[in-house]
């Protein structure tokens, strides 16, 4: 890969929000993450395509990725899950310093907006999808959330 690419690359992740950007190409294989402490990322991995056998290392490497996935969500908790419908960055209150929507123990009518989850600087309230008690939020205030994947559990 093109050291001129190579370097717009590292400054684009440098200057967004997102924190890790794999790129695969004829010639090779790039993977960028961006450290927590700092403002400069990290280039991890530049591993040349070169023959029939670089393939074969490829797909060990996406097993033990997929590995910590299932075990996650193993420990599948009663009671209804809301889910997200989006990829996103999530937050329990409508501003830094405001109250969040609910707390464990809150009774929420469907439809009430539960939390935001921030898409392309987009904020979209999240509304419950049933009626009950909140009994765990499964988030972190600003973490980055997947599609489909529980934000709360309500009983």
């Amino acid at each position: 890969m093109d050291l001129r690419k190579l370097k717009t690359l590292i400054d684009l992740v440098s200057e967004s929000n997102i924190s890790e950007l794999e790129i695969t190409e004829a010639d090779g294989k790039v993977r960028i993450v961006k450290s927590d402490g700092s403002a400069s990322p990290a280039v991890a991995a530049p591993a040349p395509v070169v023959s029939a056998a670089a393939p074969a290392p490829a797909a060990p490497a996406a097993a033990p990725v997929a590995a910590p996935a299932p075990a996650a969500p193993a420990p599948a908790p009663s009671g209804h899950q809301v889910k997200s419908p989006m990829v996103g960055t999530f937050y329990r209150s409508s501003s830094p310093g405001a109250k969040p929507f609910v707390e464990v123990g809150s009774t929420i009518k469907e439809g009430e907006a539960i939390c935001i989850i921030e898409a392309m600087k987009i904020m979209n309230e999240i509304e419950a999808d049933k009626s009950g008690t909140v009994t765990r939020i499964l988030c972190e205030n600003g973490q980055a959330v997947e599609y489909g994947q529980p934000l709360f559990i309500i009983e």
